[in-house]
């Protein structure tokens, strides 16, 4: 039986880990675990390469100690799986849920080479995301009491992986992790961070030191990058080495703090799920066609309205605007590989009010946030860049140049959310 393991890169806490096990006992046959990862790193840079890899390097020492086979394949996507399938005679296979369009697809492509039986679980939402909403939902006001709805049938303890009890009969493969990295392609202008260790295992104890230390200012903390009281998890849930469920069962144990607890958990279920139906229901979720009617006709109306500030990709990329505030948030997500919630906001509302188009704008945005993100190439991110630019899941504001009715946000707004020569002086 095979786990084709994708989005969901850890060993415990996962439900298509678990269901993948499940079917192995009833039929004693052996468990493999496999990880492509060509179609699992869109960005190849040293940052997110460096990040997935020593996760993965986790996963096999503690899938060995369960006598689980893991197999990295760095073959071309659409052939190393179905050809380890048939070399492996495998009998049924799961993986794991991703709603873009990439991991979509090749889903697709494999199913349609196999004559086995293929399982697709949703091991990253807490409600399975055709289980929430079938269709495009509009907004969190609509999307948020079906989710609630049913987080009491979701939000269970999980069974632990246990040691698997059947094995191959073979002597072991031994992933060679040197060989591993020289067969990708790797921008190496984009170094890894050194303030944040990858893996499964490190990602709980950031998440302990966020219990212990910094929930209970989360509320203050989302709007106020100078606060610290972020979770700093998204990385780790994007790479999947920590799981929401996890999180959302632990804080409801732990929280001393409701109003903070409430505020996270709306963020980490609420928010993070309406991000996985815009992506998996709107086709175009990284194109100005996936854009609510309202949006597009307020940025094309106002698409020609002249601009006191252009720039380009190069300059938006080196921090070269006149805005310190905009240039200390661009360096911070170039050095960290993380940005500010608040602050990527205002981030993509400038890009769009300094670019020839909104079009370019997102394009732009998508670019910069992929690249340098730790968290990049994620529903998260193309919804909150689609929200920014181009008003998903949000609604008309009073009109006004360039935006339209899109929602607005300023330097001088931001003055008045938090000390931000504080936070240029740290970031420039």
């Amino acid at each position: 039986i095979l786990y084709w393991m994708n989005r969901d890169q850890r060993v415990q806490d996962n439900w298509a880990l678990l269901f993948a096990q499940e079917i192995a006992l009833k039929n004693q046959a052996p468990l493999y675990v496999i990880f492509d990862v060509n179609s699992s790193l869109q960005q190849s840079t040293l940052r997110h390469t460096e990040f997935m890899l020593k996760g993965l390097e986790n996963i096999d020492r503690d899938l060995m100690k369960l006598n689980i086979e893991f197999v990295v394949l760095t073959g071309e996507s659409k052939t190393s799986v179905t050809n380890f399938i048939s070399s492996y005679s495998v009998g049924a296979m799961v993986t794991d849920f991703s709603p873009l369009r990439p991991h979509q697809e090749l889903r697709k492509h494999i199913a349609s080479k196999i004559s086995i039986p293929m399982y697709e679980v949703d091991a990253h939402n807490i409600v399975p995301c055709w289980v929430t909403s079938s269709k495009l939902e509009y907004s969190a006001y609509t999307f948020r009491p079906k989710i609630h709805s049913q987080l009491h049938e979701f939000l269970e303890e999980f069974p632990k992986v246990q040691s698997h009890p059947f094995s191959n009969n073979k002597d072991r493969s031994k992933n060679n992790w040197k060989t591993i990295r020289s067969s990708l392609s790797v921008n190496t202008n984009v170094g890894e961070v050194d303030w944040l260790l990858p893996g499964e295992h490190n990602a709980h104890k950031m998440f302990e030191k966020f219990l212990e230390k910094r929930l209970n200012n989360y509320n203050e903390a989302r709007n106020n990058p100078n606060v610290s009281g972020q979770s700093n998890l998204s990385p780790y849930l994007h790479f999947g080495h920590i799981s929401a469920q996890r999180i959302a069962l632990e804080i409801q144990k732990f929280s001393k703090n409701s109003f903070s607890s409430d505020s996270f958990l709306e963020e980490l279920i609420v928010r993070k799920e309406l991000s996985d139906n815009f992506c998996f229901y709107q086709p175009y979720y990284d194109s100005f066609n996936g854009f609510p009617t309202w949006a597009k006709e307020t940025l094309n109306k106002h698409r020609n309205d002249s601009r006191m500030y252009r720039y380009s990709l190069e300059q938006f990329e080196c921090a070269q605007t006149h805005d310190d505030l905009w240039n200390a948030s661009q360096l911070e997500m170039v050095r960290k590989g993380k940005m500010h919630g608040y602050l990527r906001m205002y981030w993509a509302k400038k890009i769009l009010e300094w670019s020839n188009s909104p079009e370019e704008a997102l394009q732009i945005a998508i670019h910069l946030n992929d690249k340098y993100e730790l968290d990049g190439c994620n529903p998260n991110g193309y919804t909150g860049i689609a929200w920014s630019i181009g008003g998903v899941h949000d609604r008309a504001w009073g009109e006004r140049n360039i935006f339209g009715k899109i929602r607005y946000m300023s330097y001088e707004g931001c003055k008045r959310k938090f000390d931000i020569n504080s936070y240029i002086q740290q970031n420039l």
